[in-house]
């Protein structure tokens, strides 16, 4: 679980390459839970929403969850075009994710299936 998180961190730029499920599913649930959990803790000291701004410092706390969450974001990108790799598909099929209900449904099955030889072979470790 460690090792995968930083080498979700380590590859933050890297689009080529192969993922496996365990690189792909730790860093998501991970990022997810210290997500909520910083929202929470945010929105505690403020005393009001993250997006509510009142003053320079709740604008200046707002831009760098931004900030934050367009760095992760990226690193999301990459870990999901390798992971596509993984499953021997291109990484443009991540644009499989603009059809409405059924793409994401899709995306995440191809997220789930397992691992076969491909031509994106370099593993990322």
């Amino acid at each position: 679980m460690i090792e995968s998180y930083k080498r979700f961190w380590h590859n933050i730029f890297n689009f080529s390459g192969t993922s496996n499920r365990a690189d792909y599913w730790w860093p998501i649930v991970i990022n997810y839970v210290l997500g909520m959990l910083l929202m929470y803790v945010l929105e505690k000291m403020l005393g009001h929403p993250i997006n509510d701004i009142y003053t320079w410092g709740d604008w200046t706390v707002n831009f760098v969850v931004l900030v934050i969450g367009f760095v992760v974001w990226i690193a999301t990108l990459s870990l999901q075009f390798r992971r596509l790799h993984d499953t021997d598909r291109s990484g443009w099929w991540i644009l499989i994710t603009l059809i409405p209900i059924i793409g994401q449904i899709w995306f995440i099955i191809l997220m789930l299936l397992p691992g076969k030889p491909n031509r994106f072979e370099q593993r990322m470790f």
